[in-house]
């Protein structure tokens, strides 16, 4: 016999060690199934028995600002990878938000989650949306309104520079159109004149033409300036409505608490399922060497 085993060599002693060991867990197979079945039944009481609390998450457009012009994205808060979690997890907005919803501070810098969502591939920063979540046993309402709060004070504290942005074009859009109403007035006082001293026939014909190429003059002039104001108005709306639309951050949806479980049941079956299993797998290992031990001793003398 030890010859035998003398002959082996380690690749060999390993194929004997392995089908050894496979044997042992046919032989005794009810030890990892029951292991199995123990292990998820065991996770699934465990998920069921860790309570359940409510989760409200809104999501946030951060914006992408761009160049004063039009021109290309430049960098600002909005761009910062860590501007959404650095603020809604400061001292001052965690404070400012317990002291609206009655959430302990402590609590609720724990019940807080951010995360990016973004697609495979893409670059961060480009159109960026950010998930703000929280969590808790308080009361669903006051869970729904520290994740309106959190995301609310991430909009204020990145959309400084565009609000200055929008307020200068409103502002432009605004004198524009004021300008454009006036030489509109203008113009039609000018065609009425003309009007007026055509068909006045108490005045000299050639009084009459002179007095009409100047006002024609007016109209001209008036007209052309009336094309610039267009332009002018047209490209400061595209302005804003890119500035409003696209470089503004807002929030997309406010929250909706939702009740879940404090344990995720599939995860918790599966991890039991899997440790359970495990632990049958060595059971079945190790009891055989054990039980020839016993048998190999014989019955204990009286």
């Amino acid at each position: 016999m030890s010859d035998r085993h003398a002959a082996l060599g380690p690749d060999d002693e390993q194929e004997v060690d392995l089908a050894s060991a496979w044997v042992r867990i046919k032989t005794r197979w009810w030890l990892p199934a029951g292991g199995f079945v123990l292990g998820a039944l065991l996770g699934l009481a465990l998920a069921l028995s860790g309570g359940s609390f409510w989760r409200a998450e809104t999501i946030v457009y951060l914006g992408q600002p761009f160049a004063p012009l039009g021109g290309g994205q430049i960098q600002s808060l909005a761009t910062n990878p860590r501007t959404v979690s650095e603020i809604v997890r400061s001292e001052a907005v965690l404070r400012e938000v317990s002291r609206a919803t009655g959430i302990p501070v402590a609590r609720l810098r724990t019940s807080i989650a951010v995360k990016d969502l973004t697609t495979v591939g893409q670059v961060r920063g480009v159109n960026p949306l950010v998930e703000i979540s929280v969590k808790g046993n308080a009361p669903r309402k006051r869970v729904e309104e520290a994740a309106d709060g959190l995301s609310e004070r991430v909009v204020a504290n990145v959309s400084s520079y565009v609000l200055q942005k929008i307020e200068l074009l409103e502002g432009q859009v605004e004198v524009s159109q004021s300008q454009l109403e006036a030489i509109e007035r203008r113009i039609a006082e000018a065609q009425q004149q003309q009007t007026t001293i055509i068909n006045d026939q108490s005045l000299p014909l050639d009084q009459r033409l002179i007095l009409s190429l100047n006002l024609n003059s007016t109209i001209t002039t008036a007209d052309a300036r009336r094309a610039a104001l267009q332009d002018n108005l047209f490209e400061a709306q595209q302005l804003l409505n890119l500035a409003r639309d696209v470089e503004s951050s807002r929030v997309v949806e406010r929250a909706v608490a939702v009740r879940t479980s404090a344990r995720s049941l599939r995860t918790s079956v599966l991890v039991g399922a899997i440790t359970g299993l495990l632990i049958g797998t060595v059971a079945a290992l190790v009891v055989e060497p054990f039980v020839a031990r016993r048998r190999r001793a014989g019955p204990t003398p009286a």
